[in-house]
């Protein structure tokens, strides 16, 4: 069965910074953590906007998140602190689904930046889209020097169908002249006149201050 993904986008600016990063580190992940099925926790924090907070899960299947241990931490039971913290943020994304590409790789422990693509694509051109993702587009931004780990996912409850994670030694790869000649082809510009919706933040890693 294949693994799964969890991806959260926040805004936090109407959140005072120091309750909302102990709120995350001290009760939110600690809770996931405990769980079966919660395979690797991470956090990001936004270049563009360092008030946007990126957190992603592997899962070690998309139905860890139906189980009726996950279910009693979240939604409608998620903590006081929880929904008080949440309902100040500004929700960017949630994003749930399974892992495409490559096989059963988790994230590595050791990346420094992520950049996290989400996209919808024309119904029309899907199957073509996927073709060009597996294909060429993956493969290629893998093979750029920097790039620890890419992967892709398929949504499986979420307003966006499909999401791409790359781990990165420094968020200076997705800007590098090898990235940019591994995007720029013919199949890769015909691809995105079907593509819909595009998310597309650039993260360094969370680290808490002592």
């Amino acid at each position: 069965m294949a693994m799964g993904v969890m991806a959260v986008a926040f805004n936090f600016k109407d959140v005072a910074e120091d309750e909302f990063h102990d709120w995350y580190d001290t009760e939110h992940l600690p809770e996931r953590r405990r769980l079966n099925g919660f395979v690797t926790l991470q956090r990001w924090i936004g270049i563009e906007d360092p008030k946007v907070a990126v957190a992603t899960y592997d899962l070690a299947t998309p139905e860890v998140l139906e189980s009726s241990a996950y279910r009693a931490i979240s939604g409608e039971n998620l903590s006081p602190w929880s929904k008080r913290v949440v309902a100040r943020c500004q929700r960017i994304v949630r994003f749930e689904g399974e892992q495409l590409l490559p096989g059963d790789k988790s994230a590595p422990s050791d990346a420094a930046a992520l950049l996290l693509v989400g996209m919808n694509v024309s119904p029309e051109a899907e199957q073509e889209f996927n073709r060009w993702y597996n294909e060429e587009h993956l493969p290629a931004l893998a093979s750029v020097p920097g790039v620890l780990c890419a992967r892709r996912f398929r949504g499986t409850r979420s307003p966006l169908k499909y999401l791409a994670l790359y781990h990165l030694s420094s968020p200076q790869v997705c800007g590098s002249t090898t990235w940019k000649q591994a995007v720029e082809t013919p199949w890769t510009r015909r691809m995105h006149e079907h593509v819909r919706d595009r998310l597309r933040i650039v993260c360094n890693a969370y680290r808490r201050e002592a």
